[in-house]
């Protein structure tokens, strides 16, 4: 499926953002194409401007439909960032334009065409974040070393996926990932977001193989790389037990940063530590 999507060009377009950049940094709107043509994928890039090669992250979003600002304050630190939206269309635009698609056309999108391996919705989503780390290497300012992918819910989720699918990732931080153990609730356990079987009814054999498949816990045994985890124990959105089904698969160097009362929610310090940690590992910061 990969090999197949990559046969399609990137076509990248990138527009300048003047009144985003900063005195260090240039910031775009950019697109790529994904798994076939005219299938993008549009995002926010932050670019160092001072000449030289640097360490990437990409940050890929939790459940929603939002504009998006990208990680200007990493870059500043001497870091290529590129936020993402998932959804193919441009991430600029005004809250009500992305309110609009929210209660209309992907009103639900999770649910779209979980009967089929190859159209469910989050199979165009794997493979365009996949197609973002193919857009990062092929930026002249990446140092080809330290390419790390973040984010938090289903961008949890999307991180533990994508770094367990593309080698050149050497680093990922899950935030209370997303889309964990769906097959708990047969158990009579807490299932993880978006909870297909708690509130889609019974699956058929077609769905039940296809939302196995895209089971976070899935890809985790996959992992190779460091991975820094976070979440906490009143989190009735991504239940903890879901998610210990997927950091227990994980058998890379990994750390887990629970902070208990938490529920879908960041603390300051949390958000710090997981900050902290994304910057070691790219060499910048303090």
């Amino acid at each position: 499926e990969l090999e197949g999507a990559r046969r399609t060009s990137l076509q990248p377009l990138m527009t300048l953002l003047p009144e985003r950049c900063t005195a260090t940094v240039n910031v775009y709107h950019v697109s790529f194409q994904t798994d076939r043509w005219g299938s993008r994928f549009y995002g926010v890039l932050c670019v160092p401007k001072k000449e030289g090669k640097y360490p990437a992250l990409l940050r890929v979003p939790g459940a929603g439909i939002r504009p998006y600002a990208g990680d200007v304050y990493t870059a500043e630190q001497g870091a290529i960032t590129l936020e993402v939206g998932i959804h193919g269309i441009p991430v600029t635009m005004e809250q009500s334009f992305y309110d609009n698609l929210m209660n209309g056309a992907l009103n639900g999108y999770w649910t779209f065409c979980r009967n089929d391996l190859r159209n469910f919705y989050y199979h165009r989503v794997i493979i365009g974040a996949l197609r973002a780390v193919d857009f990062i290497c092929e930026l002249p300012q990446y140092n080809g070393q330290a390419l790390g992918v973040t984010g938090s819910s289903q961008g949890g989720a999307l991180s533990v996926m994508t770094a367990a699918l593309d080698p050149r990732v050497t680093f990922f931080a899950a935030v209370h990932p997303a889309l964990c153990d769906h097959e708990a609730f047969m158990k009579k356990r807490a299932c993880g977001w978006p909870h297909y079987f708690y509130y889609y009814g019974a699956p058929d054999a077609k769905e039940l193989e296809v939302v196995r498949y895209y089971d976070t816990a899935s890809f985790a045994r996959c992992l190779t790389v460091p991975g820094w985890f976070s979440w906490g124990y009143n989190d009735d959105v991504c239940p903890p037990t879901s998610m210990y089904a997927a950091y227990n698969a994980v058998t890379s160097p990994k750390e887990l940063h629970p902070y208990l009362e938490t529920g879908h929610y960041w603390y300051q310090e949390q958000w710090d530590e997981w900050l902290a940690w994304l910057w070691k590992q790219m060499g910048i910061g303090k």
